[in-house]
């Protein structure tokens, strides 16, 4: 729950945030054209909600490895993105989510995957 609650937040920060705030809390985002920024949020925004309501609803419960897989993949992107750039300390954070995500998708398909109804 938690790390779709921190990508659903981010990801609507990015998504629908007015541009000034964007650039007031996000140290690289003046650097980027909005149309990235948007890009980057709704992936994460769809990928929080894939994760939980499969799951929840039992409603082709597959969705939630791909969706958890997904969201890792956006992740190894922003380490690459911040890697390019030098910003190693920009990097935990993504690359904590990275390995959050790898994990839920790796139990959700292999450890502990969720029955259909």
């Amino acid at each position: 729950m938690a790390l779709t609650g921190l990508f659903l937040f981010v990801g609507t920060l990015k998504g629908f945030q007015p541009v000034e705030v964007l650039h007031a809390n996000i140290p690289w985002a003046q650097d980027v054209p909005l149309w990235v920024l948007r890009q980057v949020g709704f992936p994460e925004i769809l990928g929080a909600i894939g994760v939980i309501l499969p799951a929840v609803t039992r409603i082709k419960p597959g969705l939630v490895p791909l969706a958890a897989g997904g969201l890792a993949l956006v992740m190894a992107l922003a380490i690459v993105f911040h890697l390019t750039r030098g910003e190693f300390g920009l990097m935990v954070g993504p690359l904590v989510l990275f390995a959050l995500a790898a994990f839920v998708g790796y139990a959700r398909l292999k450890l502990a995957p969720i029955t259909p109804r």
